[in-house]
């Protein structure tokens, strides 16, 4: 498969409501597409960076620079086959969300001409898949209360409530206390907290979360073993693990017993799928994170979420969670599942209409 030419397209998508996190709080999800046109067909993808570098050093400006002065340039050359992607773009240092959206519009391509879904192509043993629900910092306790209820009764699996110093053991409380124990709750930090703090976290033993996500500094997995060894509810690692040797490196320090796994975060579906099987190998589950992806990333997260060792809900949300217009016909939830996706490729492709509506600016870059 040749490479003819990419389409670098901005969108912005407003938010139903806005997103609070301790990393700061969103109103529209400005997305970068890639498309990419080969002689055997086109494939679509999107790129996770945000605007801003804060919760990856990666930002959308520069993905798309990346992606147009170095990443393209150097499939243009080759025969292409989603193996051979990381391979062309490994002198390339970082950068590792631009280089995901590349590999997986390439990989969409190559399976819609050969017919393949990309839950068949990765291994999918389901469906249909239970999903879970974000829910950001709010203004107050009865706020965040009704943003629960509201989610519990359109079918979730599980809630997760982001937190931050100052945000924490009250809300999660009154989440438990008024929902119950039945409910699966877990707790994300974005890496708010300092290792100072592992005595004040292990106070959220007392609410029987099934997880808390990410409370200290990427790198910093020394203090996330230690609140392991603290405390009985298990850590889960996102911001630190990157590849599936970082995976095995957590693993190894007791830094965690459970990992989620975003595709743009680790560089692709590819890795994505490696981490998955090193953590199978190791006996921890896994989870497909969010980040607030269109209909295009949502997609291709579900066929990801599809494999065996997935065994908790993602954040991989019904659209109506985040945006009343989307680039893609829209996925519901129904009795608290999505459906994967059975078509070739990611098996959605834009809605023409939504597409134009959603742009805000398009770029073509040609084969020389």
């Amino acid at each position: 498969m040749k490479l003819e030419g990419v389409e670098l397209r901005r969108v912005a998508l407003p938010l139903v409501t806005p997103f609070r996190t301790s990393l700061g709080t969103q109103t529209v999800r400005d997305a970068l597409l890639v498309r990419v046109a080969t002689d055997e067909g086109e494939g679509w993808a999107e790129c996770a960076a945000e605007d801003d570098p804060t919760y990856s050093p990666e930002y959308l400006e520069g993905a798309a620079d990346v992606i147009r002065r170095f990443l393209v340039p150097a499939l243009f050359p080759i025969d292409l086959d989603p193996a051979a992607v990381a391979p062309a773009l490994r002198h390339l240092r970082g950068h590792v969300m631009a280089k995901s959206a590349v590999e997986t519009a390439v990989l969409d391509a190559w399976l819609r001409a050969r017919g393949v879904s990309l839950a068949a192509y990765l291994g999918a043993v389901r469906r249909s898949l239970p999903v879970g629900v974000s829910v950001g910092i709010t203004d107050t306790i009865d706020e965040l209360l009704d943003t629960v209820d509201r989610h519990l009764a359109a079918g979730y699996a599980r809630v997760k409530l982001k937190i931050e110093p100052g945000w924490d053991l009250e809300p999660v409380a009154r989440v438990r206390e008024t929902f119950g124990a039945d409910v699966m709750l877990t707790v994300d930090a974005n890496t708010a907290y300092r290792p100072a703090d592992a005595r004040h976290l292990a106070e959220l033993d007392a609410y029987g979360l099934a997880m808390i996500e990410q409370p200290f500094a990427p790198d910093d997995l020394h203090a996330h073993a230690r609140l392991a060894a603290m405390i009985g509810t298990p850590i889960c690692l996102d911001e630190s693990i990157t590849s599936a040797r970082d995976a095995v490196t957590a693993i190894r320090q007791g830094a965690c017993s459970i990992i989620n796994i975003k595709p743009g975060r680790v560089g692709g579906y590819l890795e994505a799928r490696r981490i998955h099987d090193v953590a199978a190998a190791h006996g921890l589950p896994v989870w497909c994170g969010g980040m607030l992806e269109t209909g295009l990333g949502r997609a291709a997260n579900l066929a990801l979420a599809a494999l065996p060792g997935f065994t908790l809900p993602g954040d991989i949300s019904a659209t109506a969670r985040y945006y009343e217009r989307d680039v893609t016909a829209p996925f519901t939830l129904v009795n608290g599942e999505l459906a994967v996706p059975a078509g070739p490729g990611i098996g959605v492709t834009p809605e023409p209409s939504d597409l134009e509506a959603l742009t805000t600016a398009t770029e073509w870059i040609p084969a020389p």
